[in-house]
C-alpha cells in the first residue's frame, strides 16, 4: 500500500454523552480527533502506511493523543514533542432542529506554537505518496500556515501527489485572512476538496446553486469545477453535497472533475446521523484510498461517500469502517441486516 502522510492538530474532544447539553452535565466523554488525524486513521483503516505530523506536549495528556492515534495503526515517530498544550474543542451532539455545537479552546496549542526546526519535512516526505493538508491548519496560527507551506514544498521536491480539504473555519479566522493565506498555497495542490462555503471563503469562487435553500443540483457546480481547474491547476476538482433537513437527517452525495469529466456520485439518504463530526475527513481519507487504489475517478468517488456516510454512524471523530464495509455499502447494500 502507499506512504500517506498528513500535517494539524489532534485534539481532546470532550463531550456529554448521547444528546444531552453542556449544562446539564457533570461530565464530559474524552474522545480524540482533528481533521487531518481523522484522515490519518481512514487511510491507516485502509492499510496504507499513514503518516501524522504534529507537535504535542511531553506530558501524559500529550502521550494519550499519541497513543490513540496508534490505536488504529498511525505511525507517530514525526510527531514532535514539547509546547505548552494539548488543543480542546468541546462538542455538544444536536438532535432533531437542534444542531450540533463546538467551542474551541485551542489557543497556544503545542502545534500552534511549533517552529520549522521541530521538523523535517524532506525527510518526513520521502518515498510518500501522497500528503494532506487542511485550512484548518493553517488557520491555527501564522507559524502553523508557514508549517503548512514547509511542509508542501518538501512534498513537490519529491512528486507527493498533494491534496487540500479547504475547511473553512469562522471561528479561527476572517475570509479576508483565510484567502490571503490559502490562495497562494494552491500551487503545491493537485487535488482540491471543499463544499461550497469552504470555495468560495477560502478561494473567492461562488456556486451558481442557491445551497442555503437546499439546492444542490451539480450542474450549479460545473462552472466553479472548471474556474477553480484552470486558475490553480488542480488535477481533480471535488465537492461534497449535503442537504441538511435536521441535525439528524442529511443527504449526501459528492461530485469529482478531472479536467475533462464530471461525475457524480450516488445520494444517501443518511437517518438518524449518530455524529457528523469528522463526516468530511472520512470523505477525504476515502478519496485519497480511491485515488490511489481503483481504476477511475468515478469508482474514487463512490468509495468516498459511502466510507464517509458509513462515519455518520460511528460515535467519535474517527472513521472505524474497513474496506470491505465500504465497498459493501458502494456495492448497494444498504439494509443494515446484521453480519453473521
Amino acid at each position: 500500500m502507499s506512504k500517506v502522510v498528513t500535517l494539524g492538530e489532534i485534539m481532546l474532544r470532550l463531550s456529554p454523552a448521547g444528546n444531552y447539553r453542556f449544562v446539564q452535565v457533570d461530565n464530559f466523554n474524552v474522545i480524540w480527533g482533528g481533521g487531518e488525524a481523522n484522515v490519518a486513521v481512514s487511510c491507516a483503516n485502509y492499510g496504507h502506511d499513514a503518516y501524522f505530523v504534529s507537535k504535542l506536549p511531553k506530558h501524559e495528556i500529550g502521550q494519550a493523543a499519541v497513543n490513540a492515534l496508534r490505536r488504529y495503526g498511525v505511525h507517530t515517530e514525526h510527531i514532535a514533542r514539547g509546547g505548552d498544550r494539548v488543543g480542546i474543542y468541546y462538542c455538544e451532539t444536536g438532535a432533531s432542529m437542534r444542531p450540533s455545537k463546538v467551542i474551541y479552546d485551542r489557543a497556544n496549542s503545542a502545534i500552534a506554537e511549533a517552529d520549522p526546526e521541530d521538523f523535517d519535512f524532506d525527510a518526513i516526505m520521502e518515498g510518500a505518496d501522497w500528503f494532506h493538508w487542511s485550512g484548518i491548519t493553517p488557520a491555527i496560527s501564522d507559524k502553523a500556515a508557514e508549517l503548512t507551506r514547509l511542509a508542501c514544498e518538501a512534498a513537490k521536491r519529491h512528486g507527493v501527489t498533494v491534496s487540500v480539504d479547504l475547511n473553512f473555519r469562522k471561528k479561527l479566522w476572517t475570509k479576508e485572512k483565510a484567502q490571503s493565506i490559502m490562495r497562494p498555497l494552491m500551487k503545491y495542490v493537485d487535488v482540491c476538496i471543499g463544499n461550497e462555503e469552504d470555495a468560495e471563503l477560502c478561494l473567492g469562487f461562488k456556486p451558481d446553486a442557491d445551497v442555503e435553500g437546499g439546492e444542490t443540483n451539480a450542474e450549479g457546480y460545473k462552472g466553479i469545477f472548471k474556474a477553480m481547474a484552470k486558475e490553480f491547476d488542480f488535477k481533480y476538482v471535488i465537492s461534497t453535497l449535503r442537504e441538511s433537513f435536521s441535525a439528524t437527517h442529511n443527504g449526501w452525495k459528492a461530485m469529482i472533475y478531472n479536467g475533462e469529466e464530471f461525475y457524480e456520485s450516488k445520494r444517501y439518504d443518511i437517518n438518524p446521523i449518530i455524529d457528523r463530526v469528522g463526516g468530511g475527513d472520512s470523505f477525504s481519507g476515502g478519496i485519497i484510498h480511491g485515488l490511489l487504489t481503483m481504476p477511475n475517478q468515478g469508482d474514487a468517488l463512490e468509495f468516498a461517500v459511502a466510507a464517509s456516510a458509513l462515519k455518520h454512524t460511528v460515535p467519535g471523530d474517527f472513521n472505524l469502517v474497513s474496506v470491505d464495509e465500504v465497498n459493501s455499502l458502494a456495492g448497494g447494500n444498504a439494509n443494515g441486516r446484521v453480519q453473521r
